[in-house]
């Protein structure tokens, strides 16, 4: 597998184009004051899914041979990305199987369902629907589209960030969370080739670190579990594709506590009046953290993933530890 070139991305955005408009971006002036430098969000929760990754499932499955549209495909996610490939397949009219974990937030697998996917709850987390999806993939002949090890999801995705560098060329850092790792990867993509000097700085859970980790020894590892309540950043392993680029591309992984995760998620809607999930606010909880790093600077903190429960929410503004 080779990753996309910033020529992928230009392509990916003339299918993008043609089924999404470009999502918000937007000065926080809140936030900016706070933190003592100019804080942008990428209003990614602008999509018809909330989340960035709806980009990535329409451009890959734009792009299925024939036989692969009738066989159908299948992937596994904990939500944003198998809401992904269930919008773009029901655009592109396709079957999709979506295996989430047990336990799965529930507005995700109702979103899945209501797109038109067929979801299988299987596994105790992430990484094990994964594994079921795969052999399953393998028994029947679906067209397996792996969350992260997929060139063409990876060209979709970085059209954000295309946005974001012809809209604030003078942008100094780009803020992303870090899951499987296909959304960091399409910004070192584009921001490094159109702007070499900006940073890309990547977030995880410091319960869900397996990225980090690998991007530290400078392989693929995995984790035991990842415990963390932020799903969308809740993997136990890192994926070939997406890690070398990060290892070439990326300036710095923030490792975050739960409770910083939840402070996130209230600092973005007291701030800038956002809702986002506990992963889509981990770029607003880096930036906390960060603090001296990025004064004076230009910041754009992507916000993917506004579907968050009701019960969630609760938990986020009463309870102080709600994972």
């Amino acid at each position: 597998m080779q990753p996309p070139t910033l020529q992928d991305v230009y392509r990916a955005r003339q299918i993008v184009y043609r089924h999404l408009a470009p999502t918000p971006l937007i000065r926080s002036a809140a936030m900016s004051e706070t933190l003592g430098c100019e804080i942008y969000l990428k209003l990614e929760t602008a999509t018809p899914i909330g989340a960035f990754k709806v980009r990535g499932g329409l451009n890959l499955l734009s792009r299925l041979s024939d036989a692969e549209r009738e066989c159908g495909v299948i992937t596994a996610s904990t939500g944003n990305h198998g809401q992904s490939i269930a919008y773009a397949a029901r655009t592109f009219g396709v079957r999709a199987i979506i295996a989430a974990p047990e336990g799965a937030n529930p507005d995700k697998v109702t979103s899945m369902r209501r797109l038109g996917a067929e979801v299988v709850l299987t596994g105790r987390d992430f990484d094990e629907a994964r594994g079921w999806a795969e052999a399953e993939a393998h028994l029947k002949g679906y067209r397996y589209v792996h969350p992260s090890n997929e060139p063409l999801l990876i060209a979709g995705v970085a059209t954000a960030s295309l946005e974001i560098l012809e809209a604030l060329p003078d942008v100094d850092a780009i803020v992303a969370p870090i899951g499987g790792g296909s959304g960091v990867s399409g910004h070192c993509i584009v921001a490094k080739c159109l702007k070499p000097n900006v940073k890309v700085i990547g977030v995880q859970a410091e319960k869900a670190p397996a990225v980090y980790q690998s991007w530290k020894a400078g392989k693929c590892l995995e984790t035991p579990e990842a415990a963390t309540w932020a799903e969308g950043v809740a993997t136990r392993t890192a994926f070939e594709l997406p890690l070398g680029v990060i290892r070439t591309h990326v300036d710095d992984i923030v490792l975050l506590s739960e409770e910083e995760l939840r402070q996130g998620v209230i600092f973005l809607l007291e701030s800038a009046h956002q809702l986002a999930e506990p992963a889509g606010a981990a770029p607003a909880a880096a930036a906390r953290k960060l603090g001296a790093r990025l004064h004076g600077q230009t910041v754009v903190l992507i916000v993917s993933g506004c579907n968050i429960t009701r019960e969630q929410l609760t938990r986020v503004l009463t309870d102080p530890h709600p994972w």
